[in-house]
């Protein structure tokens, strides 16, 4: 995942209404003895109600999901967009999604300009040596033979970088020590990403020859965090890279001293043409087919570890859902269309070519499960007004599952974030439990071990449920005012 916007804004003035009305029906519900009957509202029919708990039910007894996971991470591996571990991974979603039953199986090509990272190293040489953990920003620029070294100027934020109008970066390599909170819905990664995002820029505006940065991370191992970052074409290019939470502390202890700090370090990387694809599959719909409800997750990992939270257990969630679905003896309405998306993590290159190929496709909603394999805790929607009672159905359904109803601010993941924002389509969000999930994120330790096989189960139910209700609303979803 390269950026997970966790804005918190309240619910409208409808959708309190619409909350209220549903704890109202709760209640009703439970006071008369039958809050386990699947009794229609707001538009769904009662066969509906029914079979998304049969869905529900049948997800919390999923394998598939994790046997998903240990075959792409044991089989692939690390799968850096345009690598020749791409393209096995493209063959393994091919035939795993093929083998599951799902139809219209298809990899639709997507060209893109890569990143790919060479060799690193960066010590302190002053005012006492020590070898640094370092890993460039994706999308840095290489150093020159022989690397770099300059003094450090220490900033304890990007926003002390940003207030300094003074000369004193000039020259020197920037040190940015932004702390990452550590929180459930990843909004401390949200108010630290910038730092790795355009800690760059900010650096090169004043003078600097070089940025480095605290990892974005929430560990206290001795591993380093990569990440994409982006440059300004009007402002000079210089190299970027995070050194380890440990080597972080270290610095600012040493510049808390008074001693002048010198850092050395070289990079290698470089920029290629590729061809990745996008993998696609369906479940295909009947009355309203042409419509589609968008299960999605990306296939590409970070060339460190193995992707198996980052986006291994997405995949294997929302492929084991679109399984469900396909297996559990009714067809939907709309199409549920997977798709797992090539090169999110440096460049969002599968969702715009996405967007690109479907511009004047029906989505009656779009989601992304790109957060680890935590268990979801929250259900937040972007939809429109009509279609709140319907969310409201969708969130009575995914109770049982300990997700709560939140709100119609949703801001899902990243890809599906893009489709939502380019195309005016209606997105889900169903929150993930993030509080460790960036101790691993973009970082060697990103392997199988770190999956909970326990928690994939309520994934696949609460996303099995989400997209047949979805598929099945007589309502629909969007398009969302642009």
């Amino acid at each position: 995942m390269t950026e997970h916007n966790t804005s918190g804004n309240a619910s409208s003035t409808s959708t309190f209404i619409t909350r209220r009305r549903f704890t109202a029906w709760c209640a009703a519900l439970a006071g008369a003895g039958c809050a386990q009957q699947p009794i229609a509202r707001a538009g769904f029919s009662a066969a509906d109600l029914a079979h998304a708990e049969l869905l529900r039910s049948r997800g919390l007894a999923d394998t598939q999901a994790y046997a998903l996971v240990e075959s792409l991470v044991s089989e692939v591996g690390a799968r850096p967009a345009g690598s020749a571990a791409d393209t096995r991974a493209v063959n393994w979603a091919m035939a795993n999604l093929k083998r599951l039953g799902l139809a219209q199986v298809r990899a639709e090509p997507v060209n893109m300009q890569v990143w790919q990272r060479g060799a690193a190293q960066a010590r302190l040489v002053a005012p006492y040596p020590h070898p640094l953990v370092a890993a460039a920003l994706g999308n840095s620029i290489g150093t020159p033979p022989g690397g770099l070294e300059a003094e450090v100027a220490y900033y304890e934020s990007l926003d002390a970088l940003k207030a300094d109008t003074s000369d004193r970066a000039r020259g020197r390599i920037v040190f940015i020590d932004q702390k990452t909170e550590r929180t459930r819905d990843g909004r401390g990664y949200g108010l630290a990403v910038a730092a790795r995002a355009t800690g760059a820029v900010e650096a090169a505006r004043r003078g600097a020859v070089a940025v480095a940065i605290r990892s974005i991370g929430t560990d206290r191992d001795r591993f380093a965090h990569t990440g994409a970052m982006r440059y300004d074409l009007q402002v000079p290019k210089v190299p970027a890279f995070a050194v380890s939470v440990p080597d972080a502390d270290l610095i600012a202890r040493l510049q808390a001293r008074g001693q002048p700090l010198k850092l050395q370090f070289a990079l290698d990387a470089r920029v290629v043409s590729a061809t990745s694809a996008n993998v696609v599959a369906e479940v295909p719909g009947t009355d309203l087919a042409d419509e589609i409800v968008l299960l999605g997750a990306h296939l590409d990992s970070w060339d460190l570890g193995h992707g198996a939270l980052d986006d291994g257990a997405g995949v294997g969630i929302v492929c084991a859902a679109a399984r469900l679905l396909q297996d559990a003896g009714q067809r939907p309405r709309r199409t549920v269309r997977l798709v797992l998306f090539a090169n999110e993590e440096n460049g969002f290159d599968g969702a715009n070519a996405y967007a690109e190929r479907y511009e004047g496709a029906k989505h009656q909603l779009v989601g992304e499960s790109d957060f680890g394999a935590g268990r979801p805790w929250r259900l937040r929607t972007r939809v429109r007004d009509e279609a709140l009672p319907l969310v409201a159905e969708i969130a009575r359904m995914l109770a049982p599952l300990s997700i709560d109803h939140a709100g119609n601010e949703a801001s899902p993941s990243p890809d599906a974030n893009v489709l939502m924002r380019r195309r005016g389509w209606p997105a889900v969000e169903l929150t993930q439990d993030g509080t460790g999930y960036f101790d691993v994120h973009h970082t060697e330790n990103d392997t199988l071990d770190k999956v909970d096989a326990k928690a994939l189960p309520q994934n696949v139910a609460a996303w099995a449920v989400t997209a047949w209700l979805a598929a099945q609303s007589p309502v629909a979803f969007g398009p969302l005012p642009r």
